[in-house]
């Protein structure tokens, strides 16, 4: 398949950025003033884009201003905002069947999705799938999961992770204090062990994580929790919300012996790195380490809501009843993954891998000789640049945005950039040069950017 879609077509027809009012514009201040009456202040926004419609990688809000999209619905277009094919599925399947209850009744759809989700499945040993409504809730199926089988009570998360803000997921998030902040008593008996956020100087500089696996051995599992009171550990191969910090190799095989000496599972998070992201199926795969369980969701359907949790077959032990839902698996969601999973599996994962290698030299050499960055890193199409401070990265958000480019802060002062896996050399290479452009605003040079720009 090329990855020329009739969806990336049109999103290069409709030149984007295009700014034609002040941000935000007048509609989106009505919208916005609207929202402030009625909707949650719990809700973050990280600046005051108003969206109405999306194709490809553009986004267009209520005034008439668009944006390339680098930020993805937080790496959830997975094949771009609105693909046809995607469309077309939806379309087909609602006016087919909007619901039925698979925890009830069998369902086509339901049975597709899930042989094809095991098929992909990051295991040697034949996989079996629950498909959820969120990632949050796929993390919360395979706590439950663990400790069924295992019949032990303890999990083990890390420093810096985010696994959802359900109460269950929300024990095992660690990436900001003002989302655990209030909610307590949290699950008990959860422990988090340090993470190794290595930098890209460090990759080759002792920066193996072989100082938090002896942390995790000595002290969590020495003084905190005994190795047998644990059902499982749970760890993001790359970190999302905590910074865009991939785990070293040889850290994630370090949690695999723990385990396996212990008979704990290890649960790979992959809900924002999985699903193709960074040029494999599952970012555990580039460590060549195999986990017991993994999540999956945001990308799985291109916007849709669906997660899912895959388990090995041996790990399926308990009865009919002990889990279920009324709206995961909804055939509409399904349909839709099964056609992303068609454009994925067509071609776009390998494009993320190749355009993720563009993307990550590209702002390599946009950041030379800017003070204000600290480190470049990232696999595939989820990169991160790291600012000194959490106000400069907030800036050049916020400048990036002015010039019709969505990028999104994570971490402590980190800009992910998640561009839809459909992204060309031109787009790319569009969006260096504004990202480039944007870093300048704050008071960084331009270094070469001609030459990386198309």
């Amino acid at each position: 398949m090329s990855i020329e879609t009739s969806s990336s077509a049109a999103a290069a027809r409709e030149t984007a950025p295009h700014i034609v009012t002040e941000l935000p514009g007048p509609r989106a201040r009505a919208m916005i003033a609207r929202d402030d009456a009625v909707v949650s202040p719990s809700l973050t926004r990280a600046y005051p884009l108003v969206a109405e419609s999306g194709s490809g990688w553009v986004v267009t809000d209520v005034d008439g201003n668009r944006f390339v999209d680098f930020a993805a619905g937080i790496a959830v277009a997975s094949t771009g905002h609105s693909h046809p094919a995607v469309v077309r599925a939806i379309q087909e399947q609602a006016a087919r069947l909007i619901h039925i209850a698979a925890t009830d009744f069998y369902e086509p759809r339901y049975v597709e999705f899930s042989e094809r989700l095991a098929a992909i499945a990051p295991f040697a040993e034949p996989a079996r799938v629950f498909l959820s409504n969120s990632g949050t809730e796929a993390v919360e199926g395979a706590i439950k999961l663990a400790r069924y089988h295992t019949h032990r009570p303890g999990i083990i998360a890390f420093e810096g992770a985010f696994h959802g803000r359900t109460l269950g997921a929300l024990s095992l998030t660690n990436s900001k204090l003002k989302q655990r902040a209030g909610f307590g008593p949290l699950l008990p008996m959860v422990h988090h062990a340090p993470y190794p956020r290595v930098r890209t100087w460090q990759e080759h500089s002792g920066g193996d994580g072989s100082e938090e696996l002896e942390v995790l051995r000595s002290a969590v599992l020495g003084r905190l929790i005994a190795p047998g009171d644990v059902a499982a550990m749970v760890v993001e191969p790359i970190q999302g919300e905590g910074g865009y910090f991939p785990a070293p190799a040889a850290f994630l095989q370090g949690l695999r012996d723990i385990c396996d000496e212990h008979g704990i599972l290890l649960v790979a998070d992959e809900i924002q790195s999985g699903m193709g992201r960074t040029g494999r199926w599952w970012a555990m795969q580039h460590a060549g380490v195999e986990p017991d369980i993994v999540t999956a969701a945001k990308g799985i359907a291109s916007g849709m809501p669906i997660g899912a949790f895959i388990a090995r077959e041996s790990v399926w032990t308990w009865p009919a009843g002990a889990h279920g839902s009324t709206f995961a698996g909804n055939p509409v969601c399904a349909a839709a993954g099964l056609a992303t999973l068609d454009l994925l599996e067509g071609g776009l994962v390998e494009n993320a891998a190749r355009a993720g290698d563009r993307l990550r030299a590209g702002l390599e050499q946009a950041a030379t000789g800017c003070p204000a960055v600290r480190d470049v890193r990232g696999i595939g199409l989820m990169v991160g640049v790291e600012f000194t401070t959490h106000e400069e990265a907030n800036a050049v958000e916020r400048a990036a945005f002015e010039r019709g480019l969505l990028v999104l802060e994570c971490g402590v002062s980190t800009l992910r950039l998640c561009p839809p896996l459909i992204v060309d050399d031109a787009t790319v290479d569009l969006g260096i040069r504004l990202f480039a452009e944007s870093l300048a605003a704050v008071g960084c040079p331009l270094p070469g950017i001609a030459e990386t720009g198309g």
